[in-house]
């Protein structure tokens, strides 16, 4: 069973509402993805020049469009964690939702009616689970505590005292503490330190760049034979190689025996080259790298899951904006997937493409972001929302012809079979 996406009936459904969403991973105090931040801002369609679309709580017909495309496609077997608006608290939606698979975001509100407290206390009720957004230890904060599961802590510009009172006062009432933005591994161990229990942010995208880094052995093993793939070598030099690491040669078997590759029973090597082909081959040998245990203490999985969805994102938009041609969406994927490889081997991306071959134009896009697979890497990247404020996605998506119907199929199949190879690869 493969994961993808038909473009001419994904347009006979059109979202209802005109919307760009995020994902954002959240991770626990072990650094394993836990959940998925979904965040949503306005689309808009004017051509003139655009305002930074804020990240804004979903409305009621957001919440609508993306449980009828399948909220499971977004968040997988994880939690999803929606950011909602007073109207979306208020509406009928809910009865669509379920409460164990999301938790319910909201901002403080000032002065709070008894129509919300009587409705947050209806869906808790109902076994919905809601964490709220705070600034700081308020009455209005106290009046909705009793509430909710968790509180969300943007850490921006806060100083370790201030974060220190804050957690101590919601570690007091029992309450979860979710830290948003943590976009450094010092941040991280900070908040660490200060007992939070999430933690939202893109610190483990960032390169911690080691002098004499050395690749490892079995990820030595994959790209030697990427590189024999590369130069076209014969199929009994790829078989042989592969053979000569076990490991790899056992993960390879492992992987063409899910779902995702083949409905038949494979056991020989050669029977897999057969099955994959070259093209499939390097791809998931590209996501094999991916799947080695904790690099300086971090949990892998999170950086696999952000990789195989660039990877897979990239090559569904190039399969769509250049229909027919299979070669541009294999170099799309291996752009997208090649991107974090820096923060993967602790490396400069110059050094790794002197290991790993690529031609020009992916190398391009990986250096500089240039040419089009550049602009391709650029569009991906901005839908990770990495700052509130993000005109950029909405210059990308008019300078590719890209509406927001089409680019919300593409992240729900992107979502979709990353999720799905993640799992198969841990």
């Amino acid at each position: 069973m493969s994961i993808s996406v038909t473009f001419n009936s994904a347009h006979r459904i059109p979202l209802a509402s005109a919307f760009f969403m995020a994902r954002r991973p959240v991770v626990d105090r072990q650094q394993n993805l836990a959940a998925h931040e979904l965040l949503f801002c306005n689309f808009f369609a004017t051509a003139a020049p655009v305002a930074a679309p804020a990240e804004q709580p979903a409305s009621a017909s957001v919440l609508s469009d993306v449980y009828a495309h399948g909220l499971t496609r977004v968040i997988g077997d994880l939690t999803g964690i929606l950011y909602i608006d007073i109207d979306a608290l208020m509406s009928d939606i809910f009865q669509f939702l379920p409460p164990q698979n999301v938790v319910l975001e909201i901002a403080t509100l000032r002065n709070p009616s008894p129509q919300v407290i009587a409705r947050l206390t209806e869906l808790g009720a109902a076994g919905f689970r809601f964490a709220l957004v705070v600034n700081d230890d308020d009455e209005d904060v106290r009046k909705l505590l009793p509430m909710v599961e968790s509180v969300r802590i943007d850490i921006t510009g806060r100083s370790a005292a201030d974060l220190g009172r804050l957690c101590a006062a919601f570690k007091a009432q029992q309450k979860r503490l979710l830290a948003e933005r943590v976009e450094t591994i010092e941040q991280f161990r900070m908040c660490l330190d200060l007992g939070f229990d999430l933690f939202q942010g893109y610190y483990f995208l960032n390169p911690e760049i080691l002098e004499g880094r050395k690749i490892s052995p079995s990820q030595q093993a994959i790209t030697e034979l990427m590189s024999l793939i590369a130069s076209d070598a014969d199929n009994a030099d790829i078989e042989h190689s592969i053979k000569s690491h076990v490991s790899l040669g056992l993960n390879l078997l492992r992987l063409v025996n899910t779902p995702a590759i083949s409905a038949h029973r494979i056991d020989s090597l050669r029977q897999a080259l057969m099955v994959l082909g070259r093209d499939q081959l390097q791809r998931w040998l590209q996501v094999m790298l991916y799947a080695e245990p904790g690099v300086h203490g971090r949990s892998i999985l999170p950086l696999m899951a952000q990789a195989t969805t660039r990877g897979r994102l990239i090559e569904l938009l190039a399969q769509k904006l250049r229909p027919g041609n299979r070669s541009f969406a294999d170099t799309g994927f291996t752009v997208g997937i090649m991107s974090l490889m820096d923060t993967l081997f602790s490396m400069p991306m110059e050094e790794i493409l002197k290991q790993i071959p690529v031609v020009e134009e992916v190398g391009e896009a990986l250096l500089q972001r240039q040419g089009y697979y550049g602009k391709l890497l650029s569009l991906a990247e901005h839908t990770e929302w990495k700052t509130k404020n993000d005109a950029q996605l909405m210059q990308a998506t008019r300078e590719l012809n890209l509406s927001y119907n089409d680019l919300y199929m593409v992240q729900l199949a992107a979502f979709e079979w990353s999720d799905h190879v993640t799992r198969c690869m841990h």
